[in-house]
């Protein structure tokens, strides 16, 4: 039988863990936080799970290049194109706030577009860029122009692979049906 749409296919493993998976997710997560759904699910495959710790971990992505408000723009805006309300409301839930994201600008990364009013120059450059990247897997040249007047090459670079990174991301909660974090904003919190 095959599953929903809402189903979990993977569930996550749940404590008490074996000695090296809790050591594992401990990592994964920043101190003293539990580790969440998609973590857990992951540790169904240990080496994987390590694997994508490297890049993809917390203490990692705090040093790319970019300001954390650059990062949770292009992570919600691919989480939320790609439909992955999973990873999307886990960053909404944790970083909008603190990288000082509008409900009228959450809303607009969710269902919206980079022309949207609420956005300033340098962010919707950000925006184009990671639609570009979902729509033609490219930049083109005048909107890589557009990034150079706000970012470096090391900064576009960790741009690229962010949306990359957070694009696997989302294939793999979604397909997985990891099931949505208690107490996470939805899709619907923010339609239009």
């Amino acid at each position: 039988m095959a599953a929903s749409e809402t189903e979990t296919r993977v569930p996550p493993l749940e404590a008490p863990f074996a000695t090296d998976v809790g050591q594992l997710l401990e990592r994964m997560m920043p101190p003293g936080l539990p580790p969440i759904a998609l973590f857990r699910t992951f540790a169904h495959n240990p080496t994987m799970a390590e694997a994508m710790h490297g890049w993809g971990s917390y203490e990692l992505s705090r040093r790319l290049s970019v300001p954390m408000r650059t990062r949770e723009l292009v992570i919600d805006r691919v989480t939320a194109r790609l439909g992955c309300e999973y990873e999307w409301g886990v960053h909404v839930a944790f970083f909008a706030d603190r990288v000082a994201l509008t409900d009228e600008q959450v809303r607009s990364l969710t269902h919206g577009s980079p022309d949207d009013p609420c956005w300033e120059n340098e962010d919707r450059s950000v925006l184009r860029l990671v639609d570009s990247l979902l729509e033609r897997a490219d930049v083109g040249d005048g909107l890589w122009t557009e990034l150079t007047c706000h970012f470096t090459d090391a900064q576009i670079l960790d741009m690229l692979l962010l949306a990359g990174w957070y694009h696997a991301i989302a294939f793999a909660a979604k397909a997985a049906r990891v099931p949505l974090e208690e107490g996470t904003p939805r899709f619907a919190d923010y339609a239009a």
